[in-house]
């Protein structure tokens, strides 16, 4: 039995899916989403809040703020209401409406950047934004996400010590790139390790992280409109970019066949599958790590007017050849909703109906 006090001490770190069904190729999935934050920023956020209590940095009258697309928002938010400060997050748009309810529900607030900076996009904006509050009032406390040594060092002491230990045989990993911290923490760990592990970072395609021209990107949690200081290339064995479109086929191909996770782990697994393609998976054992679930990218990702509002009708098209069982069932409409013994119940944003079976007459 598991009994805790405080949210942040729950995190199911043991958990992995074997994609092998899924995709054809081997990868283990290591999942990240099981705690009170749901996503793998719950390790970086605590690592960073106790260095800046011990410096001496947090006293009970500072105002916690933050510059994030989403999971680090929800897992300070998380941390602070339970270590009772307050907390403002600075995000912007592509942030989902659920995430920004969520760290309100919390009692946080959120501040959301709406222009973007012509240069650095909304993440130069977002930064902007905290460092003009920060020197408005010395209660602010900014723990920078982008280059606090917290961030790495949460994943170089427990999510890679964790992966070595239940894969003493890894040759492959895979990591999502967004500020670095994750992808940083594990490749040091791996670099002193007592064998070789190729690591493999995996961006978004319009991201500059690894100096590409800057692009839309719609989907938060991976990628940089700015180049992240806590990177070092020199750890880093080979790069993998991801079409967003990519992404979305991804997260789809999981969920039809029940795993809803979100879009950065959707970008990672694409990034995956792609290089073992390339390269070959037969002998290798490979590991990619998922940061979060996917109930936050319900308005989303798994939202057919979003999807095809921005990507296109046909964005979904190579996975109906493959799951045609969704594709062919009628429509209510189509089925006659409003038969004799059917009643017919208001859909969801997307504009459908449901039918269900009339209750009957006591007799």
């Amino acid at each position: 039995m598991t009994v805790i006090s405080v949210p942040q001490a729950f995190n199911e770190d043991d958990l992995y899916v074997d994609l092998r069904s899924i995709f054809d190729d081997p990868l283990y999935l290591k999942c990240e989403g099981f705690n009170f934050a749901g996503s793998i920023k719950l390790k970086a956020a605590a690592e960073m809040v106790e260095a800046a209590e011990r410096d001496g940095v947090l006293t009970p009258d500072s105002v916690l703020i933050e510059s994030s697309s989403g999971n680090l928002g929800v897992a300070l938010a998380m941390i602070a209401a339970s270590r009772g400060y307050r907390f403002l997050c600075v995000t912007d748009p592509r942030c989902n409406l659920s995430t920004r309810r969520l760290m309100e529900a919390l009692g946080s607030q959120v501040h959301i950047i709406t222009e973007p900076d012509p240069v650095g996009g909304f993440l130069g904006a977002r930064i902007d934004y905290v460092t003009a509050m920060c020197a408005s009032d010395s209660r602010f406390v900014w723990l920078n996400q982008y280059r606090n040594p917290g961030n790495w060092r949460a994943h170089h002491r427990r999510t890679a010590p964790a992966i070595a230990r239940d894969f003493p045989d890894l040759d492959v990993l895979f990591v999502g790139a967004g500020t670095t911290g994750t992808l940083m923490g594990c490749a040091r760990f791996f670099r002193e390790w007592h064998r070789p592990v190729r690591i493999v970072a995996v961006d978004a395609v319009g991201s500059v992280t690894f100096g590409g021209p800057p692009a839309r990107r719609m989907i938060p949690g991976l990628g940089s409109g700015v180049r992240p200081a806590l990177l070092d290339e020199s750890y880093i064995d080979e790069v993998v970019l991801v079409e967003e479109a990519d992404t979305l086929r991804a997260c789809h191909r999981l969920a039809r066949r029940g795993f809803l996770f979100g879009g950065s782990t959707g970008t990672v697994v694409s990034g995956a599958m792609s290089w073992l393609a390339r390269n070959g998976s037969r002998g290798r054992t490979a590991v990619a790590i998922a940061p979060d679930l996917g109930e936050r990218y319900l308005d989303t990702v798994y939202q057919t007017n979003w999807l095809e509002d921005l990507f296109g009708k046909d964005v979904l098209d190579p996975l109906r050849a493959e799951y045609p069982f969704r594709e062919s069932l009628p429509r209510p409409a189509e089925a006659g909703a409003a038969e004799r013994g059917t009643t017919t119940l208001a859909g969801s944003r997307s504009g459908g109906t449901a039918t269900v079976p009339a209750p009957r007459a006591e007799s």
